[in-house]
C-alpha cells in the first residue's frame, strides 16, 4: 500500500533518460557525438563550432533541436533519427523497477523531449515495453519541449490528466517547477546528470530521490 500522502495519485508519469536508467550509463554521451556530427555536417563547421552551436541552443531554446529549427529549418524527423541512431547496450533491465512500476496504481505515462521511436527502443531494452499506458514526445509537443508550461498543458490535454492526482519524477530539476506550478506532486532524482543552469529549489519540489527503483520500491510497500 502507498504512503498516504501519494494515495491520491492515479496518475504516474516519468522522465525517460536518466530518469528510467542510471545516468552513469550516459546515453546521451552517444546522442552529444551524433548530434556535433549533424551540426558539422549541417552547418559545414569543425567540431568545435557544432559543439558549441549545440549547446547555446540547449541553453537557449530548451533542446538543440529547437534550436536548430527555430534558426535553420532543419526537419525535426530527420534530426531526432539521426541523433537517436546509437548503440543501447549500456543499458539494461531492472527487476525491481519493473516489479515496482507494475505495483503501482492508476496510470503511468513517459512524457520526454526525445522522440517516440527511440524512447520505445529503450523502454524495450529496460524490460518496460508494456509498462505504460501513453507516451508524450517532443512531436506531441509540438516541437515545444520541457520545461515551455506549454509541453506540460499538452500532456494533462492530449491524456486527460488532473494535475492535483499526478506525480511527475524527473532528473533536470526546472523541469519539476512547471509541474509543480500546475499542482502536480514532483519527485527530482538527484543522480547527478543536471544538464542545466538551474537549482534545485525546494519550493517546486516534493520528493529527492537518489534511485528510482530504490524509491518505488520503498513506497510501494516491498523490501529492496
Amino acid at each position: 500500500m502507498l504512503p498516504e500522502a501519494l494515495r491520491h495519485i492515479d496518475c504516474w508519469i516519468f522522465d525517460l533518460d536518466n530518469s528510467l536508467y542510471p545516468a552513469s550509463a550516459d546515453l546521451f554521451a552517444l546522442i552529444d557525438r551524433r548530434m556535433t556530427l549533424y551540426i558539422q555536417q549541417r552547418l559545414g563547421c569543425d567540431a568545435e563550432q557544432a559543439f558549441r552551436v549545440q549547446k547555446g541552443y540547449f541553453r537557449d531554446h530548451g533542446t538543440t533541436l529547437a534550436g536548430l529549427m527555430r534558426e535553420h529549418g532543419v526537419d525535426p524527423y530527420e534530426f531526432l533519427g539521426f541523433v537517436h541512431d546509437i548503440e543501447l547496450a549500456r543499458i539494461a533491465a531492472d527487476p525491481r523497477l519493473v516489479a515496482a512500476l507494475d505495483r503501482l496504481p492508476g496510470r503511468k505515462l513517459v512524457f520526454t523531449n526525445g522522440d517516440e521511436s527511440y524512447a520505445r527502443r529503450v523502454l524495450e531494452r529496460l524490460g518496460l515495453g508494456n509498462a505504460f499506458h501513453g507516451l508524450h514526445d517532443i512531436h506531441a509537443m509540438n516541437y515545444v519541449p520541457k520545461p515551455d508550461p506549454a509541453a506540460y498543458a499538452a500532456l494533462c490535454d492530449g491524456y486527460e490528466v488532473d494535475p492535483a492526482r499526478a506525480l511527475f519524477v524527473e532528473d533536470m530539476a526546472r523541469n519539476l517547477k512547471p509541474a509543480k506550478a500546475l499542482g502536480m506532486t514532483t519527485v527530482w532524482i538527484d543522480n547527478g546528470s543536471e544538464q542545466a543552469e538551474a537549482e534545485a529549489d525546494p519550493a517546486f519540489i516534493d520528493y529527492r530521490i537518489t534511485d528510482i527503483g530504490d524509491w518505488l520500491t520503498e513506497i510501494t510497500g516491498e523490501s529492496a
